[in-house]
């Protein structure tokens, strides 16, 4: 019998990583009000304002159902704003409020600076950053996403 199974194995490193990076982005957001997953929607809509709930799923790889609540959270809390697509009645673009805009170079900034606290800023981290992407691009063409 092997006693150093789990040793060896990826996809328990993988769930280790996601659970402390979860815990660590839980604490830097808590003083913004925001939960990681929260923050991922925000990130997508940094990126691109006025974008379609269905890109935002597509871009974090959620669903809808799990999409929405987050979404109607951060309405809620005044972070977004919906509103129904002139182009497709069926479809609803998100955007930025003014809180938002103005706390997004403060949370980005306590995120760098943990990122840095913690030595995730380095010519490795981005090596791994590349390598988990092909892993991931491997699993959607095996039909895993």
């Amino acid at each position: 019998m092997n006693q150093n199974l789990l040793d060896h194995q990826l996809c328990l490193e993988v769930y280790k990583a996601a659970s402390s990076f979860s815990k660590m982005y839980a604490d830097v957001l808590k003083p913004h009000g925001l939960t990681f997953p929260q923050y991922l929607v925000l990130l997508a809509i940094f990126e691109q304002d006025e974008i379609l709930t269905k890109d935002v799923g597509e871009k974090l790889n959620m669903g809808i159902g799990t999409l929405n609540p987050i979404i109607n959270r951060l309405i809620k809390n005044g972070w977004l704003i919906k509103q129904q697509s002139d182009k497709d009645k069926r479809a609803y673009l998100l955007s930025l409020t003014d809180k938002a805009n103005e706390q997004k170079e403060t949370i980005l900034l306590a995120i760098k600076n943990n990122m840095q606290v913690c030595g995730l800023v380095t010519e490795e981290t981005l090596e791994l950053l590349n390598n988990l992407k092909q892993i991931n691009h491997a699993f959607e063409a095996l039909g895993y996403k």
